[in-house]
This record gives structure tokens, sequence and C-alpha cells, in this order.
């Protein structure tokens, strides 16, 4: 009967063995599931993505104000009876890099 436990013992050791340690055992369970979650994150990004994109075809195609937001951003139109103004920025004046004369240099 001794013999028996043992290798009974014996053969959940070894399955055991080739559960936690093989190729195929759970690392690469884990493996998957952390491959699994990463993909399920991508396409609820993607997702979110499809939307936005659909509800900016339907405002394409249904109304004119996508339509002239999209020709004054992407083109630069303007419409009629419209003055467009560009505000340039002045140049900063930069006095730091003048050329300074030191003490040993006089």
């Amino acid at each position: 009967m001794k013999w028996l436990a043992a290798a009974l013992a014996l053969a959940v050791v070894l399955l055991q063995y080739r559960v936690w340690f093989s190729e195929d055992g759970v690392r690469d369970l884990a493996r998957l599931q952390q491959a699994v979650a990463a993909q399920h994150a991508e396409n609820e990004q993607l997702d979110e993505r499809n939307r936005q994109l659909a509800a900016e075809v339907r405002d394409l195609k249904t109304g004119m104000d996508a339509l002239e937001e999209r020709a004054r951003s992407d083109l630069g139109m303007i419409s009629r009876n419209e003055t467009f103004y560009q505000v340039v920025p002045p140049r900063p004046t930069d006095t730091t890099h003048a050329p300074t004369r030191t003490a040993a240099a006089r």
C-alpha cells in the first residue's frame, strides 16, 4: 500500500511539474491573459475612435455647419462678406546674444 501511495504522489508531482513549468502551462496562460487584456484595451480605444468618426461623417452628411468648419480649419476658406485678419506675433527682441566685452578683452 505504501508503494501505491508513493507512486500516486510521484505521478501527481510529475503532472504538477508539467502544469507549472512546461511551455503550455500556467506561465503561457498568464502571458495569453495579458495579451487578451491588452487587445481588449486597444479595441475599446478603436471603438471610441470609430464612434467619433461615425459622428463626424453623420455631421458632414447632414449639416452645413460641420462642412463649413472643416473648410475653415483645413482649407483656410472664408465665406462671403467676411474679412480675414491674420495676427502675427511680434518678433522677440533678443539682447542676450549681443557681443559683450569682458575685462580680459579690453
